[in-house]
């Protein structure tokens, strides 16, 4: 460490010796106890963030103890892949460095509509805490002062945390970290294929015979799915269609070429690029990646077992995935599902455009909409 940096070291624990512990989740608005619909209200679900130093240096691996704690009279479910644990599986925080956005370069992971396994109980007075290592998860390659503030509630606001609110945040804990190495940030000239390199599909993590024959059909179905996308966008007169409105929300022009860029993106990415199939995930869900790796796919159990083409399909899947690289549209993950994709781009289409479940859906086009 050089002289510069420990003089910054030193002047910060001479001011925080340990960060400070964070009070209770704010819910947006902050200003009811019940909801719309008459449910208890997000701030009856405190969550608080703590442990680890003020400083921490390019060895020291960044890790935050997350506790949630009913202080309703009513028992709550929450989704457990919102909890953190081992390994983060949702952009569950909100990261700045020096007052400006950090990337979220975890997996992002295709689920389906949540079921009664997939939510943990909490019952009054009841408390979880689960530990969190941040330092994988997140850009944090440069030195500085980081915030770091868990956040579901404007990420996934199709996604219900629990069954009673969706919004849900705490207030933010800071750090001064030392930049340290993270394998999944490749360099800019790594990310497209080297000069006179032609595109092949490749596959790893011990892809049997079957199932690469299964995946190389898959990802002709979705080329096409693609192809056809784009060329609906191309070619039909802009307007408020039926397909376009039930999964991109109100009309705009602006709009509109947002989703034509998009699909022009994935339908280029599945035809020039190398793109891989990973097989070894054994999770319940669809598939997932790392945005900032295209372009390889990881797929998991639901994948197998989807049809090849229609809704939450092998090819539409997927599309869903190629659409989280940031090297190709860059979506997020704000709703799962179609009924949650539908609601997403009535109230908020910006939302829409941005959500790998509506890029999907568009692309699978079932039940067909003109």
């Amino acid at each position: 460490m050089d002289k510069a940096l420990r003089g910054r070291f030193i002047g910060l624990l001479g001011g925080v010796v340990m960060m400070s512990l964070l009070g209770g989740c704010v819910a947006p608005g902050d200003e009811e106890d019940l909801d719309e619909d008459g449910d208890v209200a997000a701030s009856e679900l405190q969550i608080t963030l703590s442990g680890g130093e003020a400083v921490l240096t390019a060895d020291d691996e960044v890790t935050i103890d997350v506790t949630f704690t009913n202080t309703s009279s009513a028992p709550v479910r929450l989704l457990k892949w919102y909890l953190g644990g081992d390994k983060i599986q949702e952009r569950l925080f909100e990261v700045t460095r020096d007052g400006e956005p950090v990337a979220y370069v975890g997996p992002m992971v295709k689920r389906g509509v949540p079921g009664d396994a997939d939510y943990l109980s909490l019952e009054p007075g009841e408390s979880l805490t689960r530990t969190v290592l941040l330092s994988e998860d997140y850009d944090l390659t440069e030195d500085g002062d980081y915030e770091v503030r868990y956040d579901v509630g404007a990420l996934h606001e199709g996604a219900v945390l629990y069954t009673n609110v969706g919004q849900l945040r705490s207030k933010s804990m800071t750090m001064f970290l030392e930049g340290r190495w993270n394998e999944r940030i490749l360099p800019e000239e790594t990310l497209g294929k080297a000069a006179g390199q032609s595109n092949a599909l490749g596959y790893s993590g011990a892809c049997t015979t079957s199932e690469q024959s299964t995946i190389a059909s898959a990802v002709a179905a979705a080329q096409s799915y693609a192809n056809e996308s784009y060329n609906y966008l191309n070619t039909t007169t802009p307007s408020a269609t039926n397909r376009y409105k039930t999964w991109f929300g109100a009309y705009t022009s602006s709009r509109w070429t947002t989703a034509k860029t998009h699909f022009n993106a994935i339908k280029n990415a599945f035809a020039n690029q190398n793109v891989v199939v990973d097989c070894s995930c054994n999770d319940s869900y669809f598939a997932y990646v790392y945005p900032t790796a295209p372009y390889k796919i990881y797929v998991c159990n639901a994948f197998w077992s989807a049809p090849l083409t229609g809704t939450d399909s092998k090819a539409g899947t997927l599309v869903h995935e190629m659409s989280h690289f940031n090297a190709v549209a860059g979506t997020d993950d704000h709703a799962y599902g179609h009924t949650a994709a539908k609601k997403l781009a009535t109230n908020t289409p910006t939302k829409a455009l941005d959500n790998a479940d509506n890029h999907e859906y568009f692309a699978e086009n079932t039940p067909a909409l003109p």
